[in-house]
């Protein structure tokens, strides 16, 4: 998910003076309900969530955007984000269970009100008595071994099944998740009698972590089922959270650079910090799930299936310098799948790691040479301490890519520029404007929106720009919040042509409330609220549809499980005034997006990355639609088998095509990766047919030149 993007000013900050209204919560009368008393030793609401969820109720309501009320509708809703937290895929509770719970659905907007949250709890010690129970059964099960021979199948994917009728077909459930996972490790070339003995310490430590859940992670869970009842962007974070957070974001700490959330028992990569170690290295993706960790390049690798997220996250920070191994499951693997080992060095994310790059493309076009300029943005930053100081040269995305335009000039004639912010999540809001600028004389960039319904334009910075030649931008889905501002403001003016995937269509601004600073005596934890949305100068939000691109190119990024229409709850898409712009004439000799495409597409038929690109993409797919995995295990290791030499064969059937010597293992191919990536040299066929279509650019632009600059006031 992208990361939060906040105004330096405070902009849509809500006022103190409100917030020390609303911490008092509401002083609404609940309408009366018959007591809930909890069993002793059952885990228990504490005095002190009882008030802070009246408080959070109360900001909520009051600050988000939305200004949606906590109602029955409402109830309803954070109802079943609740259980989903618990039982997204339907593998614990019975259908009998749901329906008892049906007596709390309509209770949890007054439990906000009068703070009396103890049906959130008695619904979570269910959950913990049936994940017990369950894991007990696990256990049980390992002491005889499945017959592998059985034409069965085990639906892997829960989240729409319906709820078990009983015990007797949880238990049916179970006996195939556990057929599934010992199949998983007998795929490489374990024992039973090893299989067992290491998924019966799985599953105790799942066990051991269960009991270990306190009070605040429960109040955790259900304080975000009301917060993502809102918007996915609103969440709160308890004491332990709320630390964590204030790690990651002062980038200090000594890890490599990603934020880590847990789904479905795996620690999954939710965002990558541009500058850290593993965006650097290239070699993890967002949406991976973290199945082990090892210390060093020799460590034994430790299972975290299951644990805690802080935990894993303790394990993989370190001492800045030292080594860290991630086995990894791939984003859109099913369960089972081959997993990948990557090697990561711990360091800081640092502001010189998240710079813009740039280099330089050579393509010939009917003759002549074309130097294309390529600037790389991981982020929308800005040096804020350096600024303070009163530092000249203080680091910033529009500064640094208004200087590498200048050394790209200095160092030749560029006939053409391609700004590449594919995983660009946005930052710095400003900085949005300020790029903008640099290719753009003067006028508005974007609008803001807040709570109240008043409408800010943020106008570029500073007449001139440093860059008035051919250019495109080049963005995939995971480009996103100030990214999609820049892009969409450079389509609106007709400045340049944007190519690659539909954005993520993040078009809100969120706000972060540290919920003890109003309080009387200290209250752990902190609230996210979105309280903004932006809208480009023709009015039009980038919320929920992002920016669709002037040329689409393939992308292994699904739209439908990756973007702000895959969330729950999103904010729709929705129109405001327009701006007083003037789009820039767009010169007739400049070729239509249409012509574009196709002359690429005449062009991707022949070329061997092309077909190698979209048959991977292709695989990649195939296996991200399955549902289901056999339990056979001779017919899973030919489903393997298969895989395996349908990927040998694309990458020989390119390196064929290339002239070269193929490759005689999978063992030979990823050994080339794993050269490639530390030299930063992994193939980019989006990048390569993005220079391509630059090429066709220019050539129809004629023969002047790009480049010149006019720099007044800059």
């Amino acid at each position: 998910m992208p990361r939060t993007f906040r105004h330096p000013l405070n902009w849509f900050a809500v006022s103190a003076m409100a917030l020390l209204l609303l911490a008092g919560g509401s002083t609404t009368t609940a309408p009366a309900a018959a007591q809930i008393v909890l069993p002793q030793g059952a885990i228990a609401p504490a005095e002190r969530q009882r008030l802070l969820a009246r408080r959070i109720g109360a900001i909520l309501q009051e600050a988000h955007y939305s200004r949606t009320v906590i109602d029955d509708k409402m109830s309803a809703e954070v109802f079943r984000h609740f259980i989903e937290s618990l039982d997204g895929q339907r593998s614990y509770f019975m259908a009998s269970d749901i329906e008892e719970f049906q007596q709390y659905r309509d209770r949890f907007d007054d439990m906000v009100k009068s703070g009396e949250i103890e049906p959130a709890f008695v619904i979570f010690n269910r959950f913990q008595q049936r994940n017990r129970e369950r894991i007990q059964h696990t256990i049980d099960l390992l002491a005889t071994e499945p017959d592998f021979t059985l034409d069965e199948s085990f639906e892997f994917d829960r989240e729409k099944a319906p709820w078990a009728a009983n015990k007797a077909e949880l238990d049916e459930i179970w006996r195939k998740r556990v057929k599934s996972d010992a199949i998983a490790l007998m795929l490489t070339e374990k024992s039973w009698t090893d299989t067992a003995d290491l998924l019966r310490t799985r599953y105790e430590r799942v066990l051991k972590r269960t009991d270990q859940v306190t009070a605040d992670d429960v109040f955790q869970m259900l304080m975000n089922a009301y917060a993502l009842s809102f918007d996915p962007h609103s969440n709160y974070f308890s004491a332990r959270g709320s630390e964590e957070y204030r790690i990651q974001m002062s980038l200090s700490y000594e890890g490599i650079g990603a934020t880590l959330s847990t789904a479905d028992e795996y620690a999954s990569i939710v965002s990558l910090f541009p500058g850290g170690p593993a965006a650097v290295a290239g070699t993890v993706n967002i949406n991976d799930r973290i199945t082990a960790i090892a210390q060093g390049r020799d460590g034994a690798f430790q299972e975290v299936i299951g644990w805690r997220v802080d935990d894993v996250v303790q394990l993989i920070r370190g001492k800045g310098g030292t080594q860290v191994r991630l086995q990894i499951l791939p984003a859109g693997a099913t369960p089972g799948s081959p997993e990948k080992v990557v090697e990561l060095t711990r360091g800081k994310v640092t502001l010189e790691g998240q710079a813009a790059k740039k280099e330089r493309r050579t393509v010939e076009r009917d003759g002549r040479m074309l130097s294309i300029g390529v600037i790389t943005v991981p982020g929308f930053y800005q040096d804020i301490d350096g600024q303070n100081r009163g530092d000249k040269d203080y680091r910033s995305t529009t500064r640094d890519v208004r200087r590498l335009i200048s050394e790209l000039k200095a160092e030749g004639p560029v006939d053409g520029l391609i700004l590449d912010l594919r995983g660009d999540g946005g930052g710095f809001l400003p900085e949005a404007t300020g790029l903008t600028g640099l290719f753009i004389d003067q006028g508005p960039v974007v609008q803001l929106k807040d709570t109240t319904g008043r409408v800010e334009v943020l106008d570029d910075p500073e007449p001139g720009t440093d860059w008035d030649g051919p250019m495109v931008v080049l963005v995939d889905r995971f480009s996103a919040s100030a990214s999609e501002i820049f892009a969409g403001a450079i389509q609106d003016y007709q400045r340049g042509y944007i190519i690659g995937q539909n954005t993520f269509g993040k078009g809100t601004v969120q706000n972060l409330i540290p919920l003890d600073r109003w309080s009387q005596r200290p209250v752990d934890g902190q609230l996210t609220v979105t309280i903004g949305k932006f809208y480009r100068v023709t009015g039009e939000s980038t919320q929920h549809r992002g920016v669709v691109p002037d040329i689409l190119l393939p992308s292994p990024i699904s739209l439908d499980d990756v973007g702000e229409s895959s969330l729950d709850a999103a904010l729709p898409w929705d129109r405001i005034a327009p701006a007083p712009f003037k789009p820039l004439p767009r010169a007739t000799t400049l070729p239509t997006a249409g012509t574009l495409d196709k002359s690429e597409s005449n062009r991707s038929n022949t070329d061997p990355d092309y077909q190698w690109y979209m048959a991977s993409i292709a695989a990649a797919e195939q296996v991200r639609d399955q549902t289901s995995l056999s339990l056979n295990l001779e017919q899973r290791k030919k489903e393997r088998e298969t895989l395996d030499a349908e990927r040998l064969r694309r990458e020989n059937a390119r390196r064929i095509a290339r002239g070269k010597e193929v490759f005689p293992t999978l063992e030979a191919v990823d050994a080339e990766y794993a050269e490639l990536a530390k030299n930063n040299a992994q193939p980019d066929v989006p990048l390569d047919q993005t220079a391509q279509i630059m090429a066709d650019i220019i050539v129809s632009a004629g023969p002047q030149r790009g480049g010149a600059a006019t720099t007044a006031g800059r």
